[in-house]
């Protein structure tokens, strides 16, 4: 039989659950011709938990601890969305000081949750002196968190009516202090993604994806507003944020390069935050009390350092929640991953799978 020496090869090669450079443990079937790929079959479920069916054993209040743990990075936003939407079924108007405090700590997550993705990015494209000055700076921002609130992953300061812990004025001070040192030396940093020919090399043009089809494929977060569309849930006004001034960080390129361009920038604004926050920070008490049990249903949109994230509670008047449902940005994501990966070279998969900035521990709670 004759043989086509020039036929490309088709094969199908496991990508995950563990890999050296992936931090977290998604699995892709990748169909490669060559070195190409030609389409990616995603498969979760590796460390499912099943926190949503601990609403049957923990009553509303001990859930907010269940909440927070769906993820370490994004801990304090699933506390924040769930407590949240109790609050509103409940019809509790919080104090200004913890709306305040609330959006202050959420932004510095938003802090650390950037800086450790761009050591990660760093270090996929073997860039390990970037990576640990990543995670070095990402060390300062742990520290204002332990400080304020006790804990430099899981803070567990939420509860429903307000918040369980209130900072000092010089916790505040000692805060500013922090970000502008922080600012200075994150310049050094963001300077070399976005100008050193080496990282360019790899970024530029890598995983395009075009605007109408973000949208279409219902993309969220950096990874969204990296391909032009403006759409920020913090502009929704939840919180303090309706006080506070900024535009969403858009950026039209849509690849990686983008993707690296908008997680810069929000760390940047990020930082604007926290101080308008503290300008206009109120004083006055930090939570309500609560009476009863809620009774009835609400949905909130928080937008979580990755992403829109949903939280959908449903009531039924006793301490027991009938449903909890947590939506989380990257499950939001992985379509537009997909799409972005079909003609990619096989060596440049595992950066775009970062791009995303993937949690699958958030994706299988």
């Amino acid at each position: 039989m004759a043989v086509n020496n020039n036929a490309k090869k088709i094969s199908v090669v496991p990508f995950g659950p563990q890999h050296p450079v992936l931090p977290e443990p998604i699995h892709l079937d990748l169909v490669l011709k060559d070195e190409k790929v030609v389409y990616a079959l995603p498969s979760i479920g590796f460390v499912h938990r099943g926190l949503e069916k601990l609403v049957e054993k923990r009553d509303y209040e001990q859930f907010v601890l269940i909440a927070e743990r769906t993820c370490g990075i994004c801990s304090f936003g699933h506390g924040m969305g769930y407590v949240e939407a109790i609050e509103k079924i409940m019809n509790l108007d919080i104090p200004p000081r913890a709306k305040f405090l609330r959006t202050m700590w959420a932004e510095l997550a938003r802090m650390h949750n950037h800086l450790m993705w761009l050591g990660l990015q760093a270090d996929a494209f073997g860039f390990e002196s970037l990576f640990m000055e990543c995670w070095r700076l990402r060390e300062k921002v742990l520290d204002m968190l332990e400080l304020t609130t006790g804990g430099r992953v899981i803070f567990s300061v939420n509860k429903v009516g307000g918040l369980r812990k209130d900072v000092t004025p010089e916790m505040l001070e000692q805060i500013l202090h922090t970000i502008d040192d922080l600012e200075k030396e994150c310049r050094v940093v963001t300077d070399t993604f976005l100008g050193d020919p080496d990282v360019l090399s790899r970024m530029k043009g890598v995983g395009v994806l075009t605007p109408g089809r973000a949208e279409e494929l219902g993309c969220c977060g950096p990874f969204l507003r990296a391909s032009g569309v403006k759409r920020d849930c913090r502009m929704l006004g939840y919180e303090a944020y309706g006080e506070l001034k900024f535009e969403p960080i858009v950026s039209y390129d849509g690849d990686c390069y983008a993707r690296c361009v908008v997680r810069i920038e929000e760390l940047y604004q990020s930082m604007d935050l926290v101080r308008q926050c503290i300008a206009k920070m109120p004083g006055g008490d930090i939570d309500v009390k609560v009476k009863g049990n809620p009774n009835g249903e609400y949905m909130v949109r928080i937008e979580q350092p990755r992403g829109e994230a949903l939280y959908y509670v449903k009531a039924n008047g006793t301490r027991f929640l009938t449903r909890y449902r947590n939506r989380t940005p990257t499950y939001a994501n992985i379509p537009g991953l997909i799409e972005t990966i079909k003609g990619a070279e096989l060596a440049d998969v595992a950066m775009m799978i970062l791009t995303i900035d993937p949690c699958i521990s958030c994706t299988e709670r």
